[in-house]
């Protein structure tokens, strides 16, 4: 997978791809809404198994309880927790579609505080409308990418 600056360059296809409120970024900062340059690798991919069936045989299904925790000082930060988490987290089990479908990346694993946390892959609020940098696509495309992307593909992300 390659970001370009028309979309990203999957197995053939160019995809519409939605970026951070921040543009992109070789500075990456928690809460810049930046998306990070470099090569990435996709880690996991999760799904809402009370919305969409599952988008790939590795796919893992979200839990009532499953929060991803984006506190920089804690020790879990940038990864899966359970609730009752206390440190700032978001939920992986929204109420609005956005992570029906979502692709985990290995962006600051292992983590360093304040470095950024939680750059998905997922589907886009509406086309044109940035993330908090993430990447974000249509509907139909992350359920595409999610059944082709296993874990340990790369994702190159070249600077502006």
């Amino acid at each position: 997978m390659r970001l370009t600056p028309r979309g990203l360059l999957f197995a053939g296809r160019l995809l519409p791809t939605v970026v951070g409120r921040g543009g992109i970024s070789s500075e990456k900062r928690e809460g810049d809404g930046a998306t990070p340059t470099g090569l990435h690798h996709i880690l996991a991919c999760y799904y809402r198994p009370d919305r969409v069936p599952p988008p790939a045989p590795w796919a893992i299904p979200i839990g009532l309880r499953d929060l991803w925790s984006d506190a920089p000082d804690d020790p879990a930060y940038n990864t899966l927790v359970k609730a009752h988490y206390a440190p700032s987290h978001e939920k992986m089990r929204r109420a609005d579609p956005l992570y029906d479908i979502v692709l985990t990346t290995d962006w600051n694993t292992p983590a360093t505080s304040g470095a950024g946390s939680a750059i998905f892959l997922h589907r886009w609020r509406k086309r044109g409308h940035p993330t908090e940098g993430c990447l974000a696509f249509a509907p139909a495309h992350i359920a595409w990418i999610a059944a082709r992307a296993a874990p340990g593909t790369p994702l190159l992300i070249d600077g502006p």
